[in-house]
């Protein structure tokens, strides 16, 4: 989690967080040493250390190690190479334990029936009350790494501005950053696997996860009666104690914090390198700063599309990533597409044109990157392309022990075999 941004105004500030997967250097399976990489670092078994403008941080499971900004940033130029060099210490420390870091949002092989270890140590309370309620060893608890993105609001009003451009965005965000084709080692028929098991990981509690995307709201109290009281009603007989009774129990896609007053968008999967989460992020930011100034529609308009047109959108890109088609013209006129329906690629590549070449988040080299991103598809398309039509296990090692040296030496993933 971030620590607090505070009362910052609408995106005077940004907060990044990546998450990694820890794998061995032999067979790249699962390696459950988070605990063993904190203390490493920091002399003791802590949840939290911090490396200069990088803090690390442990997660639900033992395999799984968070990056990210040592409290909110002005500005997203060098975060990549910040990013970077702390993952060239974590993979000099794991190298002692014969581990590295592997990216991408899911492991492709990994059983998360046998494999999972949750985090023992600090804080071991709120994981145990998590695998008591949901049974934290299915993919959707245990196997899934994603990139979120913390953005701030002043006050009511920008919160309703915010809130607003995110819902709209929120389903076309994965045909960017969708890294997760793969389970239990077979295609599962999607690109983004990672949320398709990410929105069933609480069904047992169908308010905690909502429909992904957050219903239209304008304040503090509509979101506290429309979206955090409702859940927090419907866990607790499941939770007496009141241990996950907080604002992080959400689950939608994005979820506001008004204990640091921020939104944080969590349907983006993580990346080969932090060069290309952070030109996705920047991408996303630019877009949002013109969806909540009105550019081409205001929050009114923004707010009057059904959550569930955007979860069917949502549930549309999940599947086919860039190559989804948008029949929705409400939607589309929402950002004056020209067209009556289009690809999702077509309409990032679209907003990309608007974007004009001195834009300082989207800076040239961030441009760059993104500009190959929507051309040449979303990570997961490039995973399939490397692997091949058949999801051969040879192929899949090969592929992602590329990934790992992607993420070590900062380089984007091609995909051509």
């Amino acid at each position: 989690m971030m620590e607090t941004i505070g009362t910052l105004p609408l995106f005077a500030g940004y907060g990044i967080e990546l998450e990694y997967i820890i794998v061995d250097r032999d067979q790249h399976n699962v390696l459950p040493v988070t605990d063993q990489l904190l203390k490493a670092a920091a002399g003791d078994y802590v949840s939290d250390y911090e490396e200069g403008s990088i803090a690390w941080s442990n997660e639900l499971v033992l395999h799984v190690i968070e990056l990210k900004t040592n409290g909110p940033v002005s500005t997203l130029t060098g975060l990549p190479d910040l990013f970077s060099a702390n993952i060239h210490r974590i993979n000099k420390i794991l190298a002692n334990m014969n581990g590295r870091l592997m990216p991408a949002a899911m492991h492709p092989w990994m059983d998360p029936f046998k494999e999972t270890r949750l985090w023992p140590h600090e804080s071991s309370e709120i994981y145990d009350s998590y695998n008591r309620i949901f049974n934290c060893q299915g993919h959707g608890w245990s196997n899934l790494q994603s990139m979120h993105i913390n953005l701030p609001f002043a006050d009511d009003h920008e919160f309703a501005l915010l809130h607003a451009a995110i819902r709209i965005l929120l389903p076309i965000m994965p045909a960017l950053a969708a890294s997760s084709p793969i389970m239990d080692g077979q295609y599962s028929g999607l690109l983004d696997t990672r949320l398709e098991v990410y929105r069933r990981n609480a069904e047992k509690i169908p308010s905690i996860t909502g429909l992904v995307i957050p219903e239209p709201a304008d304040n503090y109290l509509d979101y506290q009666n429309m979206i955090l009281q409702p859940m927090y009603a419907a866990i607790a007989p499941h939770d007496p104690e009141g241990i996950l009774q907080y604002e992080w129990l959400n689950s939608r896609g994005a979820i506001a914090r008004f204990d640091r007053n921020a939104i944080e968008i969590r349907v983006l999967d993580t990346q080969e390198t932090p060069q290309a989460d952070i030109a996705i992020a920047a991408m996303i930011i630019t877009i949002l700063k013109k969806l909540a100034a009105a550019i081409w529609s205001d929050v009114t308009e923004q707010n009057q599309l059904d959550t569930e047109a955007l979860a069917e959108l949502l549930m549309l890109v999940i599947k086919e990533g860039e190559l989804a088609t948008i029949a929705n013209k409400s939607y589309l006129e929402l950002f004056e597409f020209p067209d009556r329906k289009g690809q999702v690629q077509e309409l990032w590549r679209y907003l990309l044109e608007s974007i004009s070449a001195d834009d300082t988040d989207l800076i040239p080299e961030l441009r760059k990157t993104i500009e190959y991103i929507i051309h040449c598809g979303p990570l997961a398309r490039r995973i399939k392309q490397s692997i091949g039509k058949e999801c051969k296990r040879s192929h899949m090692e090969e592929t992602y022990r590329q990934l790992c040296d992607c993420l070590h030496d900062g380089q984007l993933f091609e995909g051509i075999r």
